[in-house]
């Protein structure tokens, strides 16, 4: 999808599953809010010098909160360019203290490297992007330092991975706490009180259908809170799905062993499911071969979904 122009010189830069979606501030300091997964430096790069933006001159960069897809270039672009990182306190904490674990990293076992953060933003706060004005909002839930950024004149929300189109991102209470999905309803709750005329959210298209998009995520987060081990059969088929295009064609007969070597598969398992790794393994991927969402060719899995 090429990059729309959301307001003036502020472009929204959709990406695949691998990559968070992206904002870049065209100028001669620009701006980037999120700057997506460290393999796809390359692709990163190359959009931005498409809408004419030199990123080695980059002035600030504004994470959503400190998840690989939406930090993964930030240590290469603020080298080559001196620039300034903002984060919500949490995530800033997170950095500071080199932590991990609060990052996902380990857990889901993720590229990433950390960077110099000097600057937080707090709820509420009015950021200049330009003249750009796009307040601040704490949207805790699927990440404790998460933030979505509200854009008043244009009516616009960049809703980063607190709200998107269809369903929602994960969540991972093992690391976010069992109130975690009560904050994300409560994010929602403050998003849906906010004249949004778009969203552009995390990963996916823009969207203008707010309200029905809040609804849909507050079903499945409910979903949560009745049925818990909903949290662990959604977080065995994305994260599965995301292992495979972090690393592409696995083979079939290594994938089960490499996920017991992370932290989070296992974990998941005997959380939700009683230790039961093979069974639930075959089930998930069963699932996902059907559903041709993984394919096996040739002795190595393959996700479908477009990086």
């Amino acid at each position: 999808m090429d990059p729309i122009e959301a307001a003036k010189d502020l472009f929204f830069i959709e990406r695949g599953f691998l990559s968070g979606n992206h904002f870049a501030y065209r100028a001669d300091a620009p701006v980037l809010i999120d700057t997506a997964y460290a393999s796809e430096l390359g692709k990163t790069k190359a959009s931005l010098e498409r809408l004419g933006i030199d990123w080695g001159r980059t002035r600030l960069i504004v994470n959503t909160h400190c998840h690989c897809d939406h930090v993964g270039a930030n240590r290469v672009i603020q080298e080559a360019s001196g620039c300034e990182v903002a984060l919500h306190p949490a995530g800033r904490g997170y950095v500071e203290k080199a932590d991990r674990l609060a990052t996902w990293w380990d857990y889901y076992d993720q590229e990433a490297e950390f960077f110099d953060c000097a600057r937080s933003l707090a709820d509420g706060e009015i950021l200049a992007v330009g003249p750009h004005e796009l307040e601040v909002l704490h949207s805790p839930g699927h990440s404790a330092d998460g933030i979505v950024l509200y854009h008043r004149r244009e009516k616009a929300l960049f809703s980063s991975d607190t709200l998107l189109e269809a369903g929602s991102t994960v969540a991972t209470l093992r690391l976010e706490g069992q109130d975690s999905v009560s904050a994300w309803l409560a994010s929602l709750e403050r998003i849906e009180a906010l004249d949004v005329r778009v969203a552009f959210p995390g990963h996916g298209r823009p969207f203008s259908s707010i309200r029905e998009a809040v609804a849909r995520t507050k079903r499945r987060l409910e979903g949560y809170l009745t049925r818990p081990e909903s949290v662990g059969d959604d977080l065995l088929k994305r994260i599965l799905v995301y292992t495979l295009l972090m690393r592409p064609r696995v083979g079939a007969a290594a994938l089960f062993d490499r996920l017991m070597g992370t932290r989070w598969f296992p974990d998941t398992i005997d959380t939700y499911f009683e230790g039961e790794y093979r069974r639930k393994y075959d089930e998930v991927l069963r699932g996902l071969l059907e559903r041709s969402i993984v394919r096996a060719e040739a002795g190595t899995l393959v996700a479908t979904v477009k990086p």
